[in-house]
This record gives C-alpha cells, structure tokens and sequence, in this order.
C-alpha cells in the first residue's frame, strides 16, 4: 500500500485560521477570450485554439515555480477522478474531455481548468479561512494571465461569462465549513437558511448539484454584477463569522451538563467502530470521521491530528484508494481498504 497523504493539495494537508471549522477558502476567477464562443457554443477547433493559447500563457506564471499543463484527454479517467476528489477540477470537467485541460501549481493551491463553462476558471484554495489572501494570489495570477490573453470584457457589465450570474466580477468566493454540532442540534437548516437571504448559496461538498457529506457545506456569494471584489469578500466573511459563531454555540450545547455523556457517547461509538471495522462504505465512514473530527476539536478525543481527519475525508474517495493500490477495486475491496486505510492512519 502506498501512502499518499503527501501528495494531497497543500490546502488540505494545512490548516489556518478558523481551521477547526473551516477546512478551506476558494477564489474562482470565470474568465473568456475575447470574439471566441463560450465553450458551450464554441466549434471543435476554437476550443483547440483556447487550450492552444492557455499552454502558451502559462509560461507567464512560472514565478509561482513549476506548473503542470494537463490535456484531459491524455490523462486516464481515475487521474481525472483524483482531480475532482481534490477539488482542483469540478466532476463537470471530466466529460467530452477533447479539448480540455487544466493548469496546476504552487502545490496545486493554483487550478485553472480550461474550456469548462467558461474558457478560463482561475482557482485558488487556501486552508481555513482565508479568503482576502486567496484574492490577493488569484488577482496576481489573473493580472498575468491577462496580460498574455484578450478577455471579453464590457465597460459597464465587466467580465463577460458563459453563465449570466458570473457577470461583473466574474468571482466566485466560497469557504468549506464542517458544521457537525449545527446538524445534531437540528440548527443547520436554520442557520445556513438565514444567510442565503443576504444572496449567499449553500451547496454540498463538490459544489453545485452535490449533497452534503459529512456535514460539510460550502458557502459562497451568489451575485457578481454592481459589486467589486473587496465588498463581495467582506459580506462573505462577515456571514461566514455567523455561521462560525453558530456552530460554536451548538458545540458548547452539546458539552454542557446535560448533554456531555450522550455527547461523548456518541463521539467515542464513532472512533471505536473506525478503529475497529474491517469493512465500511464510503457513506458510513465520511459520517464516522465528522463525528471523530468534533470529537477532536471538542477536546473529547484525544491524540489524534484534526488535520488527519481532514485528509482521511478525500482519501477514503474511490480514485485514492485506487491510486493507493495501483490498480482498480471492485466496491467490497474498496470497503475492506478503506477500512483498514483508517485504522491503520488512526493508530
């Protein structure tokens, strides 16, 4: 079996501020060339030429060190698998992949998928939350990545996009929370309901159209158009801290006096059955791991890395447990390495 923790994204092998709640901050950047369709209407050849000229704009960002130009069709369906389990490319990214492709560096914490919706997708992904220091890198990325291209841009609408939502700005600013108290005090729909009044979306873990897995949810701003970027990222943060200060009280709530012992028995039912089990489904163990990972930060269970428990949340996937094996795995293998892949890293 080989060990794979290293190569995650160095987003998810880090933490920062906030850390204990927010996994990650994410700037996305919808950008297109100017007089060339939107993918979607795009002929065969135009979206060569896109994939043609990003290649050759990539050179411009070689200051953040090496970067990787991947063509999705040259590379095999479970790489590609990998990238979406990482977050680096949306599962959308993966069909009809002729003339796709994807920019990777900076220890992948810069992803620029190419001829998805848009022409462009500028991606940026720090740990915890830190979003005004995502923008910072992605404003630098995109300023050379412009100065080697044409974007389609309009005086007073700003950045055209394939999607009339990303209009304007064409950012999307988003955090990754893990909001397990909020979902066992049957808070979360409350909550997270409240902010999406204030044009924030909640979506689940892969973005738009998934479900949230292990309690986890990302937030991001819904309106592009008639906001700089600075004002988009302020409102982000502050209901963001909302959202914080929420789950930091359904935390304290299930500490107090008459709560802990069921608390506490249900955090450690969880760590003894991931310590233990000799099969489990994708399913059973991201509930499992969320629980162990409140159980962490709540000061329950002790001597294991919350920072681990994050990891384990994209290496129990299927393409990584593939990846860690060599070859693929029918579902019950993938049961039984996953299994022992969390019992063996819990030790």
């Amino acid at each position: 079996m080989r060990d794979v923790s290293q190569a995650l994204s160095a987003w998810m092998r880090g933490s920062g501020p906030e850390g204990d709640i927010v996994l990650g901050s994410r700037i996305r950047l919808a950008r297109n060339l100017k007089g060339i369709p939107f993918p979607g209407a795009a002929s065969r050849e135009q979206l060569k030429h896109v994939l043609q000229v990003s290649e050759s704009a990539s050179a411009a960002l070689s200051s953040f060190g090496p970067m990787r130009f991947l063509k999705m069709a040259e590379i095999e369906s479970l790489e590609r698998q990998l990238l979406v389990e990482e977050h680096l490319i949306s599962p959308e990214h993966t069909k009809n992949a002729q003339a796709k492709g994807v920019i990777l560096g900076k220890q992948d914490e810069i992803s620029i998928m190419i001829n998805e919706e848009d022409h462009f997708r500028i991606q940026i992904f720090h740990p915890g939350l830190q979003l005004e220091e995502a923008w910072r890198l992605a404003d630098t990325v995109d300023d050379r990545f412009e100065a080697q291209l044409d974007y389609a841009f309009d005086q007073e609408r700003g950045y055209l996009t394939a999607c009339p939502t990303n209009v304007g700005t064409g950012m999307r600013a988003s955090v990754m929370l893990h909001l397990p108290a909020l979902r066992l005090v049957k808070q979360v729909n409350q909550v997270l309901g409240a902010v999406t009044k204030f044009g924030l979306a909640v979506r689940g873990l892969y973005g738009e159209g998934s479900d949230s897995q292990a309690s986890i949810y990302q937030l991001s701003n819904q309106a592009t158009l008639g906001m700089s970027e600075e004002a988009i990222i302020e409102r982000l943060n502050r209901l963001a801290h909302q959202v914080l200060a929420g789950e930091r009280q359904a935390r304290d709530y299930l500490l107090s006096s008459k709560n802990r012992l069921a608390t506490e028995d249900r955090l450690y039912r969880a760590y003894g059955i991931l310590t233990h089990a000799r099969s489990m489904t994708g399913q059973e163990a991201m509930g499992l791991l969320s629980d162990v990972k409140l159980g962490v930060e709540l000061g329950i269970i002790l001597g294991v890395d919350p920072n681990l428990l994050k990891q384990l949340i994209v290496l129990i996937r299927p393409a990584h447990l593939q990846k860690i094996m060599g070859q693929e795995l029918p579902p019950e293998e993938r049961d039984r390495l996953r299994a022992s892949l969390i019992r063996d890293m819990l030790k």
